[in-house]
């Protein structure tokens, strides 16, 4: 059963909120938060981001900038840019792209759920990202951005959800940068919080989408506590972080695809003639050409454009890990024939999140900073679910999720 309670949010009043709200902490540099932030005092960027109220070059990671961030939550409170709820919710936030719109409950998720693994995860974590994550929850006592959850599909608190989507929102604004629609909602019925917490508890299991190392850093902080605290319980505050959960039907999971800095010492003729070992490859000329179905590839070379399409016997659809198309491409091409072993470590390679779309590609290739591009067909929500909990791990760079959560609707304390 998956453990969830309302908690008392700490949020922007309603005229402050797009004033406060933010991009996520590492979705930008420094100076990109710099810039958005600009002269604006109010923005979250001075929490997740504190670093720009030091001299450029100043490091994220430098003692003093943690302490900032805890300044910088106690004043944004004393001067009522963001105010606690007198009682505990559960909220529904919203999010609006290309005319779809997905809805999240804001729930306090348990942090046993995650040490149990009832919380699932798809990919690794590292501990220098976990310890910065721990060292900012811990100076704010606090969650100051969710993580991205998805749970499956449920129809008792599908219908509860539209209901309150009927009604006004609490906030309601199209974000900078992204132009996406951003919606929220406060559930302040005694029996549909109720409900809520019964229906996540039928649930065997919550899965990470997107924030691992958010994910992580709270629930070892938890834990931290329970160990500092000689009259633990299990009902304090700080057995729970805050996520969005969201029904996995909604998401969107957009391609993560690939360009690469040189061909291994191969003329693009060869380069050619050895995907021919393991990919049907078909010239599609010089349009744009995206992938259109599991096991199909396109790859821009020489300002072409190219279909590969994976033969049979390349891969074991009994292989939850195997089968996906980022281990297919990473085994066959990446690393057979271009010698990318480590995608982590390795400088011949760089990702491309889909939104930026395949122009994003071509152009970077064509700028000559580039060598080719590989466009993958997005994975799916159940790839991902079955991966989980098979136990496995997907390989790096894998998902893209899009609408990212805004930072700055919610914030919960530890205490």
């Amino acid at each position: 059963m998956a453990i969830v309670k309302p908690f008392k949010g700490v949020r922007p009043p309603r005229e402050l909120v797009e004033l406060v709200e933010s991009r996520p902490y590492d979705v930008l540099d420094s100076e990109e938060a710099r810039a958005e932030a600009g002269d604006n005092e109010k923005s979250l960027y001075h929490i997740i981001k504190p670093e720009i109220d030091f001299p450029v070059g100043t490091s994220e990671y430098d003692p003093r900038v943690y302490e900032k961030a805890a300044e910088n939550f106690r004043k944004f409170q004393e001067k009522g840019w963001l105010v606690q709820d007198e009682e505990e919710h559960y909220y529904i936030y919203a999010q609006t792209m290309a005319g779809k719109t997905q809805y999240g409950l804001v729930v306090g998720a348990h942090t046993d759920d995650y040490q149990k693994g009832r919380i699932k995860k798809h990919e690794l974590t590292r501990r220098d990202k976990e310890e910065d994550r721990m060292k900012h929850v811990r100076v704010n006592n606090a969650n100051i951005e969710p993580v991205f959850f998805a749970y499956p599909d449920n129809a008792v608190l599908d219908a509860l959800i539209m209901r309150y989507a009927q009604t006004e929102p609490e906030y309601d604004f199209i974000a900078p940068i992204d132009g996406f629609r951003h919606q929220f909602w406060v559930i302040s019925d005694a029996q549909d919080m109720a409900t809520i917490t019964e229906e996540f508890a039928k649930m065997p299991s919550l899965y990470i989408a997107d924030g691992h190392h958010r994910s992580a850093a709270a629930a070892l902080v938890g834990a931290e506590k329970q160990r500092q605290n000689p009259n633990h319980r299990g009902d304090e505050e700080y057995n729970y972080f805050m996520a969005v959960c969201f029904q996995a039907s909604q998401l969107t999971i957009l391609d993560y695809n690939r360009v690469v800095k040189d061909l291994n010492g191969l003329t693009s003729a060869q380069f050619l003639e050895k995907l021919q070992q393991n990919f049907t490859v078909e010239d599609k000329g010089t349009d744009i050409y995206k992938p259109a179905r599991l096991h199909e590839f396109s790859l821009y070379l020489d300002q072409h454009w190219y279909s590969l399409v994976a033969k049979e016997g390349t891969y074991d659809n009994s292989d939850p890990i195997g089968v996906l198309d980022v281990a297919i491409s990473s085994r066959l091409i990446l690393d057979e024939i271009l010698n990318i072993g480590d995608l982590r470590s390795s400088q011949r390679i760089d990702f491309v999140g889909g939104l930026r779309g395949l122009a994003e590609l071509k152009r970077r290739v064509d700028s000559g900073e580039m060598r080719a591009a590989l466009a993958l067909y997005p994975v799916s929500m159940q790839q991902i679910m079955d991966i989980a909990d098979s136990g496995k791990i997907m390989p790096p760079k894998a998902t893209w999720f899009e609408p990212k959560l805004r930072s700055g609707l919610v914030i919960h304390k530890l205490a």
